[in-house]
């Protein structure tokens, strides 16, 4: 079965025409603007490659009602539209994707994989905020986690090539970062909740942050809820702290001793390091660190002060299997306890493989 993946992000829409042994036969990366995706430019693409047998898309949110891929019809496309509350500046993204390649194959069946439905294991003592009861039951107010097709694959594959392997720390590091503890092949904590802001410092999201400091910024500024929203997405993390939201950038820079980028890189580490630690005690051990992302794949600058900060856990890379890194390899150090990994981020070959199981399922 010939898949297209299609994955809609805040910048490109990407496509991947799979084939049946997951090679990609066909890619192509188009621009994205405020105004979403020209659907004349998707149907030129498509119209030159073979056509496929199913058409598989990322979603950012599945709320608590998707926790598997599942095919898109009318009442499913009602359902992600619903959700564009809880990821206004994601979820619209992907249902202009679906319906900008859904006209430009018509009749292919649709599927939607969900970034969310990996962390539907997670119990609930990780998943609960302690706010008030009306609130959460009212709403449906948890931690939902996200990047969890690029957690669910790297999962899969740490286990191909260490073998079995029971505490795993994965490390998604990019534009946006998370990070997630996997217990036995499933998701029991991670970094990311309620929106793709919580948690590790990134790209141009802050992270977490004091939610008092918030509600005094919007008294002392005279702040408007979607200012400060848009404050935190798009004008914080790395960009403002070092005013580059790349960090290959920020690396060069600190190397350079530039202070904004050096606070930058502390602040980035520091963060990465205690989350790390955290994901850790939610395993009650760690036996892997996986890097992926790409941050966590090509800058081996914060891979190297990352582990010599976790060293006490039993974290130690070679310097130079660290420097040389390919994905995919191991750099554990001789003396290391915990196996590291650098890991290919490829959601699109766990969004392959999600649909081709529900497609066996339903035969």
């Amino acid at each position: 079965m010939m898949i297209l993946v299609v994955n809609a992000g805040s910048s490109s829409l990407k496509l991947r025409l799979l084939d049946g042994e997951d090679a990609v036969v066909r890619s192509a990366d188009l621009p994205a603007d405020a105004g979403g995706f020209s659907s004349a430019d998707v149907a030129g693409v498509i119209a030159a490659w073979p056509r496929p047998d199913a058409v598989a898309h990322r979603v950012v949110h599945g709320g608590t009602s998707f926790a598997a891929a599942v095919l898109i019809d009318n009442s499913v496309s009602a359902a992600l539209r619903s959700l564009v509350d809880l990821a206004p500046l994601h979820q619209p993204k992907s249902l202009a994707g679906i319906g900008a390649v859904g006209a430009a194959l018509p009749g292919v069946p649709a599927y939607a994989c969900f970034d969310t439905a990996f962390h539907r294991t997670i119990p609930d003592a990780a998943a609960t905020y302690a706010i008030p009861a009306e609130w959460r039951s009212r709403w449906g107010i948890r931690r939902f986690g996200f990047h969890g097709l690029s957690h669910a694959y790297a999962a899969r594959r740490v286990t191909e090539i260490l073998g079995p392997v029971r505490r795993v720390v994965l490390a998604h590091l990019g534009a946006g970062a998370s990070l997630c503890a996997v217990l036995d092949g499933c998701s029991v904590d991670t970094t990311m909740g309620f929106t793709p802001l919580e948690g590790l410092v990134m790209a141009t999201r802050s992270g977490s942050v004091d939610p008092g400091l918030l509600l005094w910024l919007e008294e002392h500024e005279h702040l408007a809820p979607h200012e400060v929203a848009t404050a935190l997405e798009q004008r914080s993390g790395l960009l403002a702290l070092a005013g580059t939201s790349d960090m290959r950038e920020v690396v060069r820079r600190a190397g350079e001793s530039d202070e904004r980028a050096r606070l930058a890189m502390a602040v980035y580490v520091h963060r990465l390091v205690g989350g790390i630690a955290s994901m850790a005690a939610a395993l009650d051990g760690i036996e892997a660190l996986v890097f992926t992302g790409g941050v966590g794949e090509h800058q081996p600058e914060v891979r190297q002060l990352v582990a010599a900060r976790l060293a006490w856990l039993g974290v130690e890379i070679s310097s130079s299997r660290n420097r040389a890194a390919d994905p995919d390899v191991e750099i554990t150090g001789e003396g290391g306890r915990v196996r590291v990994l650098v890991i290919t981020a490829r959601e699109d070959l766990q969004i392959a493989a999600e649909v081709r199981a529900l497609v066996r399922w339903n035969r």
